[in-house]
């Protein structure tokens, strides 16, 4: 979760720079700095935990040792 508030903070930065450095509004800067970070740290949350499970996906599954499963069972 701190990757997402990390990431959120610098892109809130980037947005305010690049919507004042095209509109010379602190308004509109502000407003599109508050409004499109926020809406992509959501998909970002959600992408970041899609490739999890593709990635879990892709890992062979490990087989239990024996002396693990005697343990348990025993």
């Amino acid at each position: 979760m701190l990757k997402t508030v990390t990431f959120t903070l610098m892109h809130f930065c980037i947005a305010f720079s690049v919507a004042y450095a095209l509109t010379g509004s602190i308004t509109v800067g502000g407003l599109v700095a508050a409004v499109e970070p926020l809406c992509n740290s959501v998909g970002f949350y959600f992408h970041e935990k899609i490739w999890k499970r593709f990635e879990k996906a892709d890992k062979p599954a490990q087989e239990i040792p024996k002396h693990a499963w005697l343990h348990h069972h025993a």
